[in-house]
């Protein structure tokens, strides 16, 4: 069993800022980089560390509880560090997956978790208060960490990941789901803008990608977490590579990641990364940056999920 501290001092960090050079139609004519969270941890890694990293007090709470799919990178996480520290976990996990386990779920049999398989009509209950306290009369003494673990203690982690880029950049690329990793961008940016901009044309600008069908919900996710403020950092959210919805991968969007994989230093996959990327490239083709733009894509991790 290990403490918190000592669980710090086996991950990457900083994690790496690399040059990344793509032969995609008009690479040439910007700088390209990209923010590699994925190195942090070989199981533990990407937005998912940054989002938990500061929702675990020093003093480590009794038991924990969150919530997620049968594929959750999330709960993959939260399962991987409760294990290593010794903490009582429970997945509540939409559908029932106990006849087939899905990898990640043998993951957290074998570390330990107390799984409750939910039908989707409770777990969409997963925000009412009301239900959130009929939790906490169940698992007294426990901390109940929201689905993707967004929550405002995650901005500081997402704060923490902005402030390690010590390369100059115009536009800061991401995909977004749960909308906190794009807000703590947002927010860290707001301070950085305050302090550096001289005018606009000079402000850091945030694009984020939605992996999923949610044109104006994800923009919701993301304001909740924003302050009211004149210096608003520019940032949008392009819904055009989502491929069909959450965890859709047609044969195209597998094939650039299968290409991509065999081609590159590191890996992406077709639920997060990889449209990620592929966004960057079709917006390089489509002329969307300006020549010698500086761009940093944010590497959020999950590999996992593509099992």
């Amino acid at each position: 069993m290990l403490s918190l501290e000592d669980f710090k001092t086996s991950l990457t960090l900083p994690s790496p800022v690399e040059p990344f050079f793509p032969k995609w139609k008009g690479a040439e004519k910007v700088s390209l980089f990209v923010k590699r969270d994925d190195a942090i941890h070989p199981i533990m890694s990407g937005n998912k560390w940054r989002k938990l990293s500061n929702a675990l007090p020093p003093s480590l709470p009794m038991a924990i509880v969150s919530f997620g799919g049968g594929f959750s990178n999330h709960l993959h996480a939260l399962g991987f560090i409760c294990f290593k520290l010794g903490i009582p976990f429970t997945a509540i996990i939409r559908g029932d997956y106990s006849a087939t386990p899905s990898p990640m779920i043998k993951d957290l049999i074998q570390w330990q978790t107390h799984i409750e398989y939910v039908d989707r009509i409770t777990y969409k209950k997963r925000s009412d208060s009301a239900y959130l306290n009929e939790l906490k009369l169940q698992f007294p003494d426990t901390i109940i960490i929201p689905e993707g673990g967004s929550q405002a203690q995650a901005l500081q982690g997402i704060k923490d990941m902005v402030d390690e880029i010590e390369v100059d950049f115009d536009f800061i690329v991401a995909p977004v789901a749960s909308g906190a990793t794009l807000a703590g961008i947002i927010n860290a940016l707001n301070k950085r803008n305050r302090t550096t901009a001289t005018d606009f044309r000079s402000l850091h600008k945030v694009i984020g990608i939605g992996v999923l069908k949610g044109e104006g919900y994800l923009e919701g996710l993301v304001q909740k977490f924003l302050p009211i403020s004149k210096h608003q950092t520019s940032w949008h959210i392009d819904h055009n590579y989502h491929f069909g919805g959450y965890a859709k991968a047609p044969n195209e969007l597998q094939t650039f990641c299968n290409d991509f994989n065999d081609n590159m230093e590191f890996k992406i996959e077709p639920v997060y990364s990889g449209k990620a990327f592929w966004a960057v490239k079709d917006m390089l083709a489509k002329g969307k940056f300006e020549d010698r733009s500086r761009i940093v894509v944010l590497h959020t991790g999950g590999l996992q999920g593509a099992r």
